[in-house]
């Protein structure tokens, strides 16, 4: 006979339990199943399975965007002289590099997950989906730190910068690196076609590096709208107000607070959106 379990009940596995040797089972006993896993464990566990298969394939491209930024330094160089306008190119190009992988990668990423089915996968898992999305969001931006801490180095040799306070990278990185990593992730999942994450991921990527790179002094008013929104801008500044000799930790951290919240913001409609390409 087969039995069904009332939604909202724990599920459980029945077997008969032994009765003498010459009648059925005496009675049924229930054994519950494993409990569903912690969020850091998977967390965890998720990470470490990305981090080893995407290591391969993604290092060469940590290089392209690596040099690309410093490429983008050196084409500015012969616009920009020094001041404030060489510490945003050198800040925007830093979190370029964060751009390209945890924006544009993640989201073909999961735009090409979805498009093979690859999500039914991590579905059957005991894993709650937010250990899915921050596991290959936390593994791809880990693929941005070497590139972003040699491209502000290049840079501020390049510029003559001084390097005291790089150590904000520290923070900058992740932040940005979760906002944009969420963002990706969401992009990748919400859109209909892989095709479709590619292109979108491409923009954004594009987004950051014009509205990221490009001193916001010169850009017009309207397209500093736009440069408000997108969430590595305020790692961009803050990263940007660390070259200053004497730099303002409070509007520092006031940057890197909004990064935070940000970042927290889009990895959870990044879940959310994971949920819903789950159940189709």
């Amino acid at each position: 006979m087969t039995s069904i379990i009332p939604a909202g009940t724990a599920a459980t596995r029945t077997r008969p339990a032994p009765g003498p040797s010459d009648a059925g089972p005496a009675c049924t006993v229930t054994a519950p199943l494993a409990p569903r896993a912690r969020l850091l464990p998977s967390l965890a566990a998720v990470y470490r399975a990305q981090l080893s298969r995407a290591r391969v394939a993604r290092i060469p491209l940590l290089f392209v965007a690596t040099f690309q930024s410093v490429g983008i330094m050196i084409l500015m160089r012969g616009v920009v002289d020094g001041g404030s306008e060489a510490r945003a190119v050198v800040a925007g190009s830093s979190v370029l590099v964060v751009a390209f992988v945890a924006l544009n990668l993640l989201a073909q990423y999961f735009g090409q997950l979805r498009a093979s089915g690859g999500l039914d996968h991590y579905a059957t898992l005991p894993v709650p989906p937010a250990a899915v999305v921050l596991g290959a969001a936390a593994a791809y931006a880990s693929f941005t730190v070497p590139g972003a801490v040699f491209t502000a180095v290049t840079g501020s040799v390049l510029f003559q910068l001084p390097m005291t306070h790089l150590w904000v990278l520290v923070a900058v990185v992740p932040l940005s690196g979760a906002a944009l990593a969420g963002l990706g992730a969401a992009l990748g999942l919400l859109a209909p076609r892989p095709e479709l994450a590619t292109l979108l991921g491409q923009l954004g990527m594009s987004a950051a590096l014009l509205l990221g790179v490009l001193p916001a002094e010169r850009l017009p008013e309207p397209v500093g709208w736009a440069r408000d929104l997108l969430p590595s801008t305020y790692g961009v500044e803050a990263l940007a107000r660390s070259f200053d000799a004497r730099p303002d930790w409070g509007i520092i951290a006031f940057f890197l607070a909004i990064c935070a919240a940000v970042g927290v913001l889009s990895l959870a409609v990044a879940t959310w959106a994971y949920r819903r390409a789950a159940v189709r």
